[in-house]
């Protein structure tokens, strides 16, 4: 008997810790955001947002994370709309807008209805940065970096080595407002605007995969890599803008704005 409540216990604690159904986690020694949410099956963007993180998504030992996990709940004779969404805890109103639900409200026996992700845990202010957290838009071996003279000429950018086809990531998340397939020096040319007077150029493409008007994630293609412009050789330049002036990637790459 003691054996079978052991093991019953064992179980109980398997499947509150269970990646695949936790709806909070908490951050273990090497976890990073990714990884849990590959293990939770729940967009890393979705963890991000519902517990106020903002990029680079940085997560610390200890901390408590909320995973917002989307239910169904199929309707059984004798409940209502409101009585379902008191047992789940999920407001009603949520629940009629993720199914489509009108006045007055009618469900039917053997429905199957969403039940959204929903944390009655306060989301923590997002922390205000004074620049988006850049990242390198290729793997590629710096062929030319930051070069600036007193009377501004120079280099003002990094030149990437790249293979022709390879895809060009967008440094930071933001809004494409240049995407031209002749822009004349860099040939196609992509321009990504990220708020607050900071901007990123990814020039000499092969083409461009974004128009003007997209959003963009940080990670996404917004290009093709090639020999566009009046490159050499294969090559990707990429520069950094704050207010118009450029500014050394190599100082911003991979590190994050003050708080």
């Amino acid at each position: 008997m003691k054996r079978l409540a052991l093991a019953l216990a064992a179980f109980v604690l398997m499947a509150a810790g269970n990646p695949a159904t936790e709806t909070e986690h908490t951050v273990k020694e090497g976890e990073t955001l990714s990884g849990i949410a590959e293990r939770a099956e729940v967009p890393a963007t979705v963890i991000a947002a519902a517990n106020g993180l903002v990029e680079p998504y940085d997560v610390r030992v200890g901390q408590v994370l909320s995973i917002p996990r989307q239910r169904s709940h199929v309707v059984r004779r004798g409940e209502t709309g409101f009585a379902i969404a008191i047992d789940y805890g999920v407001p009603f109103d949520l629940i009629a807008v993720a199914n489509g639900l009108e006045p007055p409200y009618n469900i039917r026996v053997g429905q199957k209805l969403i039940i959204p992700a929903f944390s009655t845990r306060p989301i923590p202010p997002a922390p205000v940065r004074d620049r988006p957290f850049f990242r390198a838009p290729h793997d590629g071996a710096a062929l030319l970096g930051f070069q600036r003279t007193a009377d501004g000429k120079g280099h003002e950018g990094i030149d990437y080595a790249v293979k022709t086809g390879d895809m060009v990531r967008a440094s930071a998340s933001g809004k494409v407002v240049y995407a031209q397939e002749d822009s004349g020096r860099f040939g196609p040319l992509v321009v990504l605007d990220h708020g607050n007077g900071w901007r990123t150029r990814y020039g000499h493409l092969a083409r461009a995969t974004v128009k003007l008007g997209d959003f963009v994630q940080a990670g996404e293609r917004i290009g093709i890599a090639g020999q566009g412009g009046e490159a050499k050789r294969p090559e990707l330049h990429f520069d950094i803008l704050k207010d118009n002036t450029p500014v050394d990637p190599a100082r911003l790459i991979g590190r994050r704005g003050t708080r």
